[in-house]
Formats: structure tokens, sequence, C-alpha cells
């Protein structure tokens, strides 16, 4: 037990150059505390005592802001970087050397029974605000941009943007147009510039016709 709580606490000086004392990172990252927790609660749960287990991950969630349901099976060196509404469902797996930031969601897309959360393969990172939603897997190495909403597999060595999310890049290789964190699509915005050129277009073809009338008008005159 020892020896995994000081790879998680070496892990947070790898990860986080803020990180200055041990001191400093036992008693104040609550990504830590929110994984200590976990272990905890998970022991509980696989023991049947679910309803303890429960109150344990609610309390951790109070403290720390992060909610991990004590069915999640999380593997070695996971980090959670400041982690403030992070979300961790019941039939989540999460691999070896996993980095998720704040405001992420490992979560369900509606009421189905059995493994409905995403299974999350080693090395994997999950940037802040990513939304990993259903049974679907999520391969070694790959990483999902800000904001992401991710509802299909995600191959090994990927990385994915956008809104629904989209592989731009594989093993190295750019597919199709690369997007930056600040430059994920805004279907809304996308829609609205739609319909501003729709308009232009109506409103030049109305000065067309009013054109057309007025000479008619001017011949009819003469």
């Amino acid at each position: 037990m020892f020896k995994r709580m000081r790879e998680d606490i070496a892990v947070v000086f790898e990860q986080d150059p803020a990180a200055r004392s041990y001191l400093e990172v036992i008693l104040t990252y609550s990504g830590l505390h929110a994984i200590w927790s976990h272990r905890i609660a998970h022991a509980f749960f696989k023991r049947k005592f679910y309803f303890l287990a429960r109150v344990i991950s609610q309390i951790s969630r109070f403290f720390t802001g992060i909610e991990i349901h004590p069915g999640a099976k999380i593997g070695r060196r996971l980090f959670i970087d400041h982690g403030m509404g992070v979300v961790i469902g019941e039939t989540c797996e999460i691999g070896d050397n996993v980095t998720v930031f704040q405001g992420v969601t490992l979560g369900g897309t509606g009421k189905e029974k059995g493994k409905r959360h995403p299974t999350i393969k080693d090395n994997a990172l999950i940037a802040t605000g990513a939304k990993v939603l259903g049974s679907i897997t999520i391969g070694e190495n790959s990483k999902i941009g800000a904001g992401s909403v991710v509802l299909k597999e995600v191959p090994p060595n990927s990385t994915v943007v956008g809104v629904p999310g989209r592989v731009v890049i594989q093993d190295g290789k750019r597919i199709g147009k690369d997007l930056d964190h600040c430059d994920l699509p805004d279907p809304i915005a996308d829609r609205i510039k739609d319909l501003q050129a729709e308009l232009t277009e109506l409103r030049q073809e109305l000065i067309e016709l009013k054109k057309e009338r007025n000479k008619v008008n001017d011949h009819t005159t003469v």
C-alpha cells in the first residue's frame, strides 16, 4: 500500500511542475486524495459493502470535487490534474499512466445496463472538459482534446478533437485538417455563418428585383 502511495506522489512531481514539496503534495492535491479514497471505497465495493463504499466516495466528492464511483477500476499512476468536476462512472476502466484534467466526464449515454462507461487504455490523456461517453475504448497513447465529446472508439496513438470528436492524428500522421484546442468546431457559429450568407444572397436578389422593377416602371412611363 505504501509503495503505491509513494508511486502516486512521484507521478505528481513528474506531471506537475508546480509541485514543490512532499508535504504540499500530500496535503493539498485533491486528485491524490480522490485516488486514495477511491482505493478504500473500491475495496469495500469488491466485498459487496456497497453502501459503505458509496458513503466513502461521496465524502471524497464533497471534499475534493471529484466523483469516482467505487465500482470503477483504476490502474497505477493515474494523475488527476486540479480535478474539480471530474466524473468517473461505475463500469469505467482506466489503465496505467493515464492523465485526466479538470472537468472531464467518463460517463454513460443513458440508462443501459452492464458495461456502459468507457475503457481508457494505458498512457492516454484526457484534456480539460472532455466528455467520453458510452462503452467505448480509448486506445493506448491517445489524446482527447479539451472540450471534445467522444462517442466512438478511438484507435491507439490517436489525437481526437471536436464535437463530436474525430481523429485528426493517428500514428503521427494527420488525418484531414488538424485542429488546435483553441480552434474546436462550433456548430452553432457555423450555422449562423450559413444563415448570414443566405441572408446576404437573398438581399442581393431583392436589390436586383427592385432594379428590374424600376426599369419596367421607367419604360412604362415613357
